[in-house]
This record gives structure tokens, sequence and C-alpha cells, in this order.
């Protein structure tokens, strides 16, 4: 914590440090209760989209779960050598390499499921129906606030790209 915000009552902290509060504690939980799954940091993302599809490509793969095709290599690796998944050459072209679940990377989607139940649960508690959709609409209108302001800067980067070439 900022040493201006250690003696701050909680009621005046800033919304984005208290987001990121919030952000870090959920991460941990879910870290601590995936671990006994033997899951890591972006793998039950990652078998989330395999769950919807199978036999996307790496970099596919990478872009869907928004991490660098490298991170996406080492990720595959631990995946691999766990069980969860294998990787195949596609039968048209051999240069390109697809992702698939193993039996185990299916059997394991209900307990993963499961843990986002009670991670949900856990969060939400002593909440009502009208505050979870309240809450839920909030963090919606951030994201949402969030994204507008990345799309402009994204924009503004390509204009100035473009400008100097």
């Amino acid at each position: 914590m900022s040493p201006e915000l250690d003696h701050k009552p909680d009621d005046e902290l800033p919304v984005d440090f208290i987001l990121a509060q919030v952000g870090r504690q959920q991460h941990k939980r879910a870290h601590d209760l995936l671990e006994g799954l033997g899951l890591y940091h972006g793998q039950p993302r990652l078998l989330r989209v395999l769950w919807e599809e199978e036999g996307p490509t790496q970099s596919e793969l990478a872009g869907r779960v928004r991490v660098r095709p490298a991170t996406m290599t080492k990720m595959l690796q631990r995946m691999e050598e766990a069980g969860f998944v294998e990787r195949r050459r596609d039968s048209a072209d051999q240069r390109v390499v697809r992702v698939y679940l193993t039996e185990t990377g299916h059997d394991i989607q209900e307990r993963v499921q499961q843990v986002w139940a009670q991670m949900e649960r856990e969060v939400l508690e002593g909440f009502d129906e009208d505050e979870r959709r309240q809450l839920r609409g909030y963090l919606l209108r951030i994201r949402e606030n969030l994204r507008e302001k990345e799309n402009k800067q994204l924009h503004r980067g390509s204009q100035r790209r473009h400008r100097g070439s």
C-alpha cells in the first residue's frame, strides 16, 4: 500500500486502488483453488477455449487467451507435461500444429467449473440478487470505460505510426 493511502479509511480509498486489491485477492484465491487441480495461472482460460472448440493452432490460442506466442508455447508445454493437452500436426498441412484436449483435459472440466462456481459464491456472499445485478452492471460499465480509452489509445498510436511513415 502506498504511504498516503495507509491512513485513509476504506470509504476514502480511490476506486482503482480497491479494484486492484480485489483483483489481487481474487487471483490469489483462484490460484489456491485451481492449484489443487494441478492448474496454474492462465491455464483454466486456455482450457475454456478448448472446451468450446478443439484443434486451434497455437497462435490462434494465443490470440484468444491474449498472451504472446512464446507464453502460449510455455503454457502448452506445462499442460502437455501434466497430461491436459496434446499437440498434433495438421493432417492437411504438416507445418501447422493444432492443440487438442486429452481425456484428462476433458475430465477436469466439471471440477474447474465447480471452482468457478465456488469463487462466484464466495465473492458475492452476503449480496442479494438486486445488489449482484447492480454490481455486475457497475463492473461492466467500468470495463467498457476502460475499453473505450484503450481503443482510443490504440487508434492514436496507429495514426502516429502512419503519419511517421
